[in-house]
């Protein structure tokens, strides 16, 4: 048996994150992050779009909110110190209709109580920025921007392991855990280790990693979000970042154009159903991880009650010409031989046993355990700002030393 004091399930953004927060706050004691995949980073970090997000969206006060607000601002600084290339480019949120500007004022009187900088734009102001697109209003965010989040978890894993004692470890798939008095005992499928502390970032099976040893307040569902590539050529037609004004009725954001810091121009997500937990296709099945999503009832009233809405974005995924019908909502020139399949993601969503969309981040402790239950978008431009928030949960729980 391996011994640590504190062990972190995930080498994703978040586990990484958290890990590099422990190192720097106590580097007395020696960190372990376990991975499955042979690879860091490699499901929702590695198919992320890039978006250093500012919090516009948020409630007030809400986790999400205040842990983007600090998190772009100790990403910003991170990318800064470490010599990682990110643009602050600005972002514009459009309304096409008369009946989405109730939610765009919604919107922008929430980006302002965020402490967000943003302007409400006129039509004219709007084609100032963005020649392409239609809309009669929109509000303007200059300082959302761009990086290359897997070259964060490069440098954040190059930190964590600077220091001696700490190790990541890929191709660790944990097994169980179990708590043993004042300690913590994590089985992989190869060995054992023992800490003081565990941490889960388990992303996309947190809920089943949370299951070894407490009841999850809700079940992870995945949704597949798919993309487009906007070919070299047509890169003129947005400049910036294009998002649509999003059905408040969901956590997801709507099908947009986002700039990479690449110079690559994507289009969508979508927000499908996925066949499997890590099913980026639509032939990827897993037979048992369907047939759980199929008989939770969480999902099942979710389903009954958004049935057209989850239809409609089913739709658009087998049909491009109705996902080119929503991308011209935004930009009327866009055409279906302007794009090219691109690699979808997948959004670990909880959904609550009532069939509520969690729309804020989760965490539950349980003792010297502390499970990321839900950290969908914005987590990972606020992934250092919850691990500091992470640490402190420890340092509160055990004193001075987790």
């Amino acid at each position: 048996m391996q011994q640590t004091d504190i062990i972190i399930i995930g080498g994703g953004i978040l586990g990484l994150a958290t890990a590099y927060q422990f190192s720097r706050e106590y580097p007395r004691l020696s960190i372990t992050v376990l991975e499955k995949e042979s690879q860091l980073a490699m499901h929702q970090t590695g198919h992320n779009s890039g978006v250093l997000h500012t919090g516009i969206y948020y409630k007030p006060g809400s986790l999400k909110a205040v842990n983007c607000r600090e998190g772009k601002s100790r990403m910003e600084d991170f990318c800064r110190r470490e010599g990682i290339e990110f643009e602050i480019c600005g972002k514009v949120i459009v309304a096409v209709t008369e009946n989405e500007l109730p939610v765009l004022e919604m919107i922008y009187q929430r980006g302002r109580t965020n402490g967000v900088s943003c302007e409400m734009i006129s039509h004219e102001q709007l084609r100032e920025l963005e020649p392409h697109v239609a809309g009669i209003k929109a509000i303007h965010v200059p300082e959302a921007g761009i990086v290359d989040f897997m070259q964060v978890c490069e440098r954040l894993a190059e930190r964590v392991c600077e220091a001696e004692g700490n190790s990541i470890v890929c191709s660790e798939k944990v097994i169980g855990v179990r708590q043993t008095g004042h300690r913590v005992v994590v089985q992989t499928h190869q060995s054992e280790y023992e800490g003081q502390l565990l941490v889960n970032c388990a992303g996309l099976y947190s809920d089943k990693i949370t299951s070894m040893t407490q009841t999850p307040d809700a079940k992870i569902i995945p949704f597949r979000g798919e993309y487009y590539m906007v070919r070299p050529e047509k890169h003129y037609l947005c400049r910036n970042l294009i998002y649509p004004v999003p059905d408040p009725e969901f956590p997801f954001l709507g099908v947009h154009f986002t700039r990479m810091i690449n110079g690559t121009l994507e289009c969508g997500p979508n927000a499908v159903l996925a066949f499997a937990r890590e099913g980026y296709t639509k032939s990827k099945i897993n037979l048992l991880e369907l047939a759980e999503v199929l008989s939770y009832r969480g999902f099942l009233k979710l389903a009954f009650k958004y049935w057209s809405a989850g239809a409609g974005e089913m739709w658009r995924s087998l049909s491009k010409a109705a996902f080119v019908r929503a991308l011209q909502r935004l930009i009327p020139e866009i055409k279906a031989d302007d794009l090219e399949s691109a690699p979808a993601g997948i959004r670990a969503q909880a959904v609550m046993p009532n069939g509520k969309l969690l729309d804020d981040f989760l965490i539950q402790q349980n003792v010297n355990i502390i499970n990321v239950c839900n950290a969908p978008s914005p987590a990972a431009t606020s992934s250092l700002n919850i691990g500091k928030h992470i640490v402190e949960i420890a340092g509160e729980r055990f004193g001075t030393e987790p």
